[in-house]
C-alpha cells in the first residue's frame, strides 16, 4: 500500500514537473540528479505494469460475469419453459448427440486411403499371390479391406462367385455404416414435436387462468404464450444441430459407400488381369 501511494505522489510530482518544463524550458530535467531521474523512470514503469495488471484482471472478470451470465439465462430460460416440457427434448438432443459422435468416430476410423490400399493389394497379388492379399486385407481396417477379403476368399470359386460375394458383403458394410441413423432421424422430428406439445399445452393453461381469472390481463396472457413458446424454441434449436450431424453422416456414408462400389470393380479387374480366378 506504501508503495502504491509513493508511486502515485511521484506521478503527481511528475505531472506537475512537466507542466513547468512545458511552460518555462528544459533546463530543469537535465540540471537534475542521475539517481533522481531514474527512480522517477522506475516509478512510472511499476505504474504502467500495475495499470496493465488491473485491466488483464479486469477482462478476466468480465469474462467470468459473461459466461455466468450465459449459462444463468440458460437454466432459467429452462425453468420458465417448465422442466417437465423441457426436459424430454433435452433428453433428444443429448442421446442424438450421442449417436452422432459415435457415428462420426465409427465413420472416420473406416476411412483409408483408397488408392494407396489398392496399389498394396495389387502389389501383394502380383508377388505373393492370393493368400499375401488376403493377410494384407486382414491386418487393414475398414469396409473396403473386408469386402476385398471376402472376394479374395471365394477366388477358387470363380469371378462370378466373387462379384455375388463382393455385391452381398457390401450390403451389409453399407448397413453397419447406416446403423442408428434411423434412431438419429427419429429424435430430429421428435424434439420439434415435443416443443409444439408443450407450446399447446402451455396455450392452454394460460387461456384456462384467463376463465378462472375472468378478465383477460396483457400480463398474464403474455407470461404465458412466452413460457409456452420457450418449449418450440428448444425444440427447433435440438432439431436443427442434430439435423447438421445426420446430414454430415449421411454424406461420410455415400462417399465410402462410392468408394466401395469403385474400389470392387478394381478388384475384379486386378483378379482377372492376373488371372487369379476363372472366367
Amino acid at each position: 500500500m506504501k508503495k502504491t501511494i509513493s508511486s502515485l505522489a511521484i506521478a503527481a510530482a511528475m505531472t506537475f514537473g512537466f507542466v513547468n518544463l512545458l511552460s518555462a524550458q528544459d533546463t530543469s530535467l537535465t540540471e537534475a540528479p542521475d539517481s533522481v531521474v531514474s527512480e522517477m523512470e522506475d516509478s512510472t514503469s511499476s505504474i504502467a505494469d500495475q495499470a496493465n495488471e488491473g485491466a488483464n484482471e479486469t477482462m478476466v472478470v468480465k469474462d467470468e460475469v459473461l459466461e455466468l451470465d450465459f449459462v444463468q439465462t440458460l437454466k432459467q430460460k429452462y425453468i420458465e419453459g417448465d422442466p417437465f416440457w423441457m426436459t424430454p427434448v433435452l433428453i433428444c438432443l443429448i442421446i442424438g448427440l450421442a449417436l452422432s459422435i459415435e457415428r462420426i468416430v465409427y465413420l472416420n476410423l473406416s476411412t483409408i486411403n483408397t488408392k494407396k490400399f489398392l496399389d498394396e493389394v495389387e502389389t501383394a497379388l502380383k508377388n505373393g499371390g492370393v493368400e499375401a492379399a488376403k493377410d494384407l486385407c486382414r491386418n487393414t481396417r475398414g469396409p473396403i479391406a473386408s469386402i476385398f477379403y471376402q472376394g479374395l476368399d471365394r477366388s477358387d470359386e470363380g469371378i462370378e462367385m466373387v462379384e455375388k460375394s463382393v455385391v452381398a458383403y457390401g450390403g451389409v458394410q453399407m448397413g453397419l455404416l447406416e446403423k442408428g441413423l434411423s434412431w438419429l432421424a427419429l429424435f430430429i422430428a421428435l424434439a420439434p414435436m415435443l416443443g409444439f406439445l408443450g407450446t399447446v399445452i402451455g396455450m392452454i393453461f394460460a387461456f384456462d387462468k384467463i376463465v378462472s381469472d375472468g378478465q383477460v390481463s396483457p400480463t398474464t396472457v403474455a407470461g404465458g404464450i412466452k413460457v409456452s413458446l420457450l418449449t418450440t424454441v428448444f425444440g427447433l434449436i435440438a432439431a436443427i444441430i442434430l439435423q447438421v450431424f445426420y446430414n454430415y453422416i449421411v454424406s461420410k456414408v455415400d462417399g465410402l459407400v462410392n468408394e466401395m462400389e469403385d474400389s470392387s470393380i478394381s478388384l475384379v479387374d486386378m483378379m482377372l488381369k492376373y488371372k487369379i480366378a476363372k472366367v
